[in-house]
């Protein structure tokens, strides 16, 4: 191997015993726990290299080195495959993701499992809105003069609203607004959706008009205006094992977490089914969270219907971790699209 290939397996060396025992890594383990064929002090010219390019540091005064973000970076960007979950991971996976009974169910099970995997926090973000497609609608009568509207959306989200009319409808009424209801929304992505509900008013028998502008104008606030996303968070206990990893920070980082508009920013850059995305400490655009590694990937079938990840610290064991957002990823497209 040349001399980059040499230094580079050295900055592999010093990531993975930094990873697991969590103490600077000198030379001299490199030789003895990595199978390199060189000599120790070809070793220390290589990490004198690797430190004056800043991928390694030297804490204090102790004699071995720990990666530095950059570090991580350089890694990462050379692990050139996901290393795949054994066979016996996925099944289970698989099998536990298929027992789930609704979308919240699978979405609760996600965040459950990828922090089991990774022993990190898992964040899944619900399905967007606004990536979505109206299956269906239906108008449900729970007296003469109060409606429920059930939206359906192919993401298997469902959002309820109950509409006080002030006037009495018949059941054939109902059933004649449902018909134009579906009519105008069914299989058309949410944006489109509204417009047409917008003209819905004019569609109508003229008794009905009243009505019809009433269940427009809630429908539409439905549509288009997104209420905060949700999100499901899980093993947010995980990070107080590794206490060390954020020396004064820990604290900064949970109250971090707790904030809906940050955690949705650290998976703002997960827009491709398919593809992780890593951000490491300085990375993040959110201050409190530089501490951290944020490991990120769209999840659906096709079309993004939002972002899933884990976050921990910048020492994390990254091609386990990728590899499990990865998979988690890929099953829940895949059961959501079935459904």
């Amino acid at each position: 191997m040349n001399a980059d290939e040499r230094r580079f397996a050295v900055l592999q060396a010093i990531v993975a015993d930094y990873v697991s025992t969590h103490e600077p890594v000198g030379s001299r383990a490199i030789v003895e726990r990595h199978n390199l064929g060189v000599s120790s002090a070809t070793v220390r010219n290589d990490m004198a290299v690797l430190e004056e390019d800043g991928l390694i540091a030297q804490p204090h005064t102790s004699a071995g080195r720990v990666p530095t973000d950059k570090g991580y970076r350089a890694f990462v960007d050379r692990l050139t495959q996901v290393k795949p979950l054994s066979g016996a991971e996925r099944r289970a996976v698989q099998a536990f993701l298929e027992g789930a009974v609704d979308l919240d169910d699978v979405l609760r099970r996600s965040v459950r499992l990828l922090a089991q995997l990774t022993r990190q926090v898992a964040v899944v973000q619900y399905p967007t809105l606004t990536r979505s497609t109206v299956r269906h609608l239906e108008v449900v009568s729970l007296t003469p003069a109060r409606l429920m509207l059930v939206l359906i959306t192919d993401s298997g989200r469902v959002d309820q609203r109950v509409v006080d009319l002030g006037e009495v409808l018949s059941d054939d009424d109902v059933a004649t607004l449902r018909a134009l209801i579906n009519g105008a929304l069914g299989g058309r992505p949410l944006a489109a959706a509204s417009a047409a509900v917008a003209e819905l008013p004019e569609k109508v028998p003229s008794e009905l008009r009243d009505v019809a502008t009433t269940l427009s104008t809630v429908l539409i606030e439905t549509l288009v205006e997104h209420p905060e996303e949700r999100l499901v968070l899980g093993g947010t206990a995980n990070l107080t094992r590794n206490v060390a990893d954020f020396p004064g920070s820990l604290r900064q980082v949970l109250e971090a977490l707790e904030e809906q508009v940050v955690v949705l920013k650290l998976l703002a850059a997960a827009q491709d089914p398919g593809l992780v995305t890593v951000r490491i400490g300085e990375e993040n655009e959110v201050e409190e969270m530089r501490a951290t590694s944020v490991v990120s990937i769209g999840y659906g079938a096709g079309t993004v219907l939002g972002g899933m990840g884990v976050v921990g610290p910048t020492r994390m064991d990254y091609p386990g971790t990728i590899a499990a957002v990865h998979a988690v990823a890929r099953y829940v497209g895949e059961i959501l699209a079935g459904r």
